[in-house]
């Protein structure tokens, strides 16, 4: 396999959290550039759309000039390749995301033989951490510091506020 100075991380970021930040952080301790790659999934029903999701990745990041954010659609396995990029990094909560992560893992290492997956234990604070999690919380009006940098949450309280004033 070729020596990779670039990784992509790749997912919605729905929003992104401190556990996805952690995972980053860490990352940038092996590789040299990590590219945060946010998937254009048309089957999840978003709390922000994929350009809000980029803004808001790259206003957190935005003191971190070995990270850069993009989009794709279609194959990963695509992507990764277009970068000229050799491995992809993955970030594993708890058991059940290891099966539904290693079933992807093996399927991209099948598809594109030259890309390696790299699984990311979670920090323990960030064990329990999900995206869907913090947006039902913050939904229910709940507080979310602890769980998302402070342009996340604000951008957060706004869009539920202005459903709210919808209903």
């Amino acid at each position: 396999m070729p020596h990779s100075k670039i990784a992509i991380y790749p997912g919605s970021f729905d929003p992104i959290t401190y556990g996805h930040l952690d995972i980053i952080q860490r990352s940038l301790k092996i590789f040299k550039h990590v590219i945060v790659a946010v998937a254009r999934n048309s089957q999840k029903n978003a709390l922000f759309d994929i350009d809000e999701r980029v803004e808001l990745i790259k206003s957190v990041l935005k003191d971190e000039p070995r990270v850069s954010v993009d989009t794709f659609t279609g194959l990963l396995i695509d992507y990764v390749a277009s970068k000229q990029a050799h491995v992809i990094i993955r970030g594993l909560r708890a058991i059940s995301d290891f099966e539904y992560e290693f079933q992807i893992a093996q399927m991209n290492s099948t598809i594109g033989h030259d890309i390696e997956t790299l699984f990311m234990m979670t920090s323990v604070q960030y064990g329990y951490l999900s995206s869907s999690i913090v947006r039902e919380v913050c939904s229910l009006g709940g507080t979310v510091d602890s769980f998302v940098p402070q342009e996340v949450k604000q951008a957060m309280q706004q869009k539920y506020q202005s459903k709210k004033s919808l209903l």
